[in-house]
């Protein structure tokens, strides 16, 4: 189930490939995130030392009374990967054209996992080709609804 969707990426991304990615969140985080606050725009995912992070992702505390004097809604979060995902995620990082973003948070059981993709940015001809190809399929389906 969705927690927190990042609607842009997939019309800004081509989608190569998809990793689904563990976090380490404090708990008033995880409340937040199950009430359904906080954003993935420009959130994007960095490799460094062989660990990957969650940069630029807004999550605000869920209760800002209780929230520590020193909290950081735009913290850098850890990411939980395997070694040969990291490596994976490395070597797609270092290409030249690809980046790496995370699609949405969800949860699994009772945990908050992120879902990360390495990614091919967009022309402006292919979003528009995009939009078009969804439009016809709407109105198909839309066709195909009223029979």
């Amino acid at each position: 189930m969705a927690l927190v969707e990042n609607k842009k990426a997939r019309l800004r991304y081509a989608v190569q490939d998809t990793y689904a990615a563990g976090m380490e969140l404090l708990g008033t985080e995880v409340k937040a995130l199950r009430a359904r606050q906080g954003t993935l725009d420009g959130a994007r995912v960095v490799v460094r030392g062989g660990e990957a992070f969650l940069v630029g992702a807004t999550i605000p505390p869920f209760q800002a009374a209780n929230a520590p004097k020193d909290y950081d809604s735009e913290r850098t979060r850890r990411l939980l990967l395997t070694k040969k995902e990291i490596a994976e995620l490395a070597s797609a990082d270092a290409k030249k054209g690809l980046t790496i973003v995370p699609l949405e948070l969800y949860t699994s059981g009772r945990n908050v996992k992120a879902r990360i993709a390495v990614v091919r940015g967009k022309g402006k001809a292919d979003r528009r080709e995009d939009l078009k190809r969804r439009d016809v399929a709407r109105d198909v389906a839309r066709l195909l609804k009223n029979r």
